[in-house]
């Protein structure tokens, strides 16, 4: 059970900071007022959220990656506590992120099916979606097939 409440926690946290910075804000605030202020009040719920959020945009403007993820920690500690007090907060929590959550096609369960054509690869190959901080470590030669330019040696 406590492995479910971290993973729910932890996706809440991540839903609830990514809410902060988008558009969508506006939309979502109210619904997680009323879910966070269900035991302190809404007003401090709506101070909290308020405060966070601004945290979180100067953060992001700052390009500060480790106060945004203080920000998320904290979040997903508060969302545990939630969660551990009142068992029946997980099911609205799981609805609210259903409803709220900006890329809810990121557990997408479709198939790929890539493949290389072309010839001889003399490198590495990569294929994806998303790629970055990527570094070549290659040896500068030229495969004895190939002469100077790339072209092949007849």
């Amino acid at each position: 059970m406590e492995a479910e409440v971290a993973a729910l926690a932890a996706s809440g946290a991540t839903t609830l900071v990514g809410l902060m910075v988008s558009d969508a804000w506006a939309q979502g605030r109210e619904r997680l007022v009323r879910f966070f202020g269900r035991g302190d009040g809404e007003d401090s719920a709506e101070e909290e959220l308020r405060a966070s959020r601004e945290e979180l945009v100067a953060a992001c403007e700052a390009g500060d990656e480790e106060a945004a993820a203080d920000i998320e920690a904290g979040w997903r500690q508060r969302l545990r506590r939630v969660l551990r007090a009142d068992p029946e907060a997980a099911a609205e929590l799981r609805s609210l992120l259903a409803e709220l959550d900006p890329e809810p096609e990121r557990q997408s369960t479709a198939s790929v099916h890539n493949s290389i054509s072309g010839g001889v690869q003399h490198g590495p190959v990569f294929q994806g979606h998303s790629f970055s901080g990527i570094t070549f470590h290659g040896s500068g030669t030229v495969p004895p097939e190939r002469g100077a330019g790339g072209a092949r040696a007849e």
